[in-house]
């Protein structure tokens, strides 16, 4: 099983996005969202909040505003959830890029989507629970969910780069496919290494630090 994270000491934060921030009236109103997706935004809220260990099925359910079946349905067992968290990030770059000025430069769209999401991990995510995500996902015989080329974050990320080029402001002598693979794995190395160091920096800051630099050699001069 894996242990919940001591919140204790943990700064407060204002949890507003993707399900996991709000309480069930505000869940209420979003009556758009589907049954899964509240299902997985209500758990992982859980997660971060009493731990793995300490969130039930019935905790899930009763925050979702579902019932058994439907959990069940979806989901065999509360471990299943465990690979979601693909699910989560995805809902959140669309909402992302909804905000977006269209105008805005292509190269600092991919800054802006880095600091953005890994501040949200920071603040959102059991640390401890993304590090055993991560380490699972490491030996486990299956496909990483969170390589996953078809997800959206792959296809956002890909788009962004091709407009980039489209505009010059992204170096054109590299296939489009080619930066953002290495795009993504800059974004895998910050969140292990942020792992590993056992959360002692801001994952969002040292994100806005580190990934100029690491992406420089794309940007068009």
């Amino acid at each position: 099983m894996i242990a919940g994270q001591n919140r204790s000491d943990a700064k407060p934060v204002v949890l507003e996005h993707i399900g996991m921030g709000r309480r069930k009236e505000d869940m209420e109103k979003d009556t758009k969202k589907s049954v899964k997706s509240r299902i997985v935004s209500a758990a992982w809220r859980l997660f971060y909040e009493k731990g793995y260990n300490g969130t039930t099925v019935d905790d899930i359910i009763e925050l979702s505003e579902t019932s058994k079946g439907s959990f069940y349905y979806y989901f065999s067992t509360k471990d299943e959830l465990l690979n979601t968290l693909s699910l989560i990030l995805d809902e959140y770059y669309e909402e992302l890029e909804k905000k977006m000025d269209p105008e805005m430069n292509s190269f600092s769209k991919l800054l802006y989507l880095n600091y953005e999401v890994h501040t949200m991990m920071e603040e959102k995510i059991s640390m401890d629970l993304l590090a055993s995500l991560y380490s699972t996902q490491l030996v486990s015989e299956k496909e990483s969910h969170l390589l996953d080329q078809n997800r959206n974050y792959y296809r956002l990320v890909n788009r962004i780069v091709e407009e980039g080029q489209r505009r010059g402001e992204i170096r054109t002598d590299v296939p489009a496919s080619e930066v953002t693979r290495y795009y993504t794995m800059c974004e895998r190395a910050l969140v292990s290494d942020w792992c590993l160091n056992k959360g002692r920096y801001s994952l969002g800051q040292y994100s806005k630090e580190c990934m100029p630099f690491m992406m420089e050699h794309f940007k068009s001069c």
